[in-house]
């Protein structure tokens, strides 16, 4: 069960195992996206479609019918990575061997639909991933396995989802063979050491300008590439795509000229742009912006 890119790996690994035999992919039902709204297939889908392996597609599995689909498959064991409903208990108790969760974090930390984005938004140095037997709560069933990933300085939310997708992939194979023997005990979450991340809605990635510029540098690399970072401009919206803190001082929110571009007052020190996306533009450099925009420096931005 999955359906982002996250989840494509762990697909893979299985389909290149040749213990395991994928007997079916449930994922989410195609949606509208992008500028032409044109329905598309999950990652998931289009994997699964091409190995010839059977795709459901359910709205919602607490559907009677879309249980019974399912459940006319009988499997042995569920994979979950990134599926985005919460399993009811019929769909936990279905397969012998339970259902397995590859979680990009290492819980009881960041347990919640948006882990990566979540750790590189508090500063934490080191993130990783867990397999673990899920159970009713959120993210709060027993550990099979965990593995360890620093997270990097200019770590974007995409670049390190990529490195974990992956990491989650190797250490499910290497966890499931145990697992289904027998040999491996799952130990229980200290709930007292659990924190909670929600799901990421757009308007938190709206820049406050008398944040600290290092927390408003972090906010952009955890909403790199979705939903991205954003203030306003002249009444229009300016999504940030890349940024560093640096020394400096300057009212929140002001811009003032910085080397050869721009930086932009916070609540603590200066953070310097390096990308912007302009609305109904492409994702340019700081000094491709603001050729032609002379104005921009000495501007108040809008973020608060």
């Amino acid at each position: 069960m999955g359906a982002p890119a996250f989840s494509t790996p762990t697909l893979q690994a299985l389909l290149d195992d040749p213990a395991y035999d994928v007997v079916a992919v449930v994922t989410q039902p195609d949606r509208r996206a992008g500028r032409g709204r044109k329905l598309t297939m999950t990652p998931v889908k289009q994997m699964a479609l091409a190995a010839g392996v059977p795709v459901l597609q359910p709205s919602s599995l607490r559907d009677p019918d879309a249980f019974a689909e399912l459940a006319a498959f009988q499997p042995e064991l569920i994979v979950v990575a990134a599926f985005g409903q919460i399993l009811r208990p019929n769909v936990l108790e279905l397969p012998r061997y339970g259902c397995i969760n590859v979680h990009a974090s290492l819980l009881p930390r960041w347990r919640g639909a948006s882990p990566i984005q979540a750790a590189i938004l508090a500063g934490d140095p080191i993130t990783g991933s867990t397999i673990m037997r899920m159970d009713e709560g959120m993210d709060t069933g027993p550990i099979l396995a965990q593995a360890a990933e620093v997270i990097r300085p200019d770590d974007t939310a995409g670049a390190l989802s990529q490195r974990l997708a992956q990491q989650g992939a190797r250490l499910l194979i290497d966890t499931l063979p145990c697992y289904l023997e027998g040999k491996l005990a799952p130990r229980p979450q200290d709930d007292a050491a659990a924190t909670v991340c929600r799901l990421i809605k757009k308007e938190r990635a709206r820049i406050d300008w008398t944040q600290p510029a290092a927390y408003i540098e972090r906010m952009v690399r955890a909403y790199n590439p979705w939903p991205s970072a954003f203030t306003f401009w002249q009444g229009q919206m300016l999504k940030v795509g890349r940024a560093k803190a640096v020394e400096g001082e300057a009212e929140p929110g002001r811009v003032v000229a910085f080397e050869r571009g721009a930086a932009v007052g916070t609540g603590a020190g200066l953070l310097a742009l390096e990308q912007v996306q302009p609305a109904g533009k492409r994702m340019m450099s700081i000094a491709d912006f603001l050729r032609g925009r002379p104005e921009f420096i000495g501007a108040k931005l809008d973020g608060c």
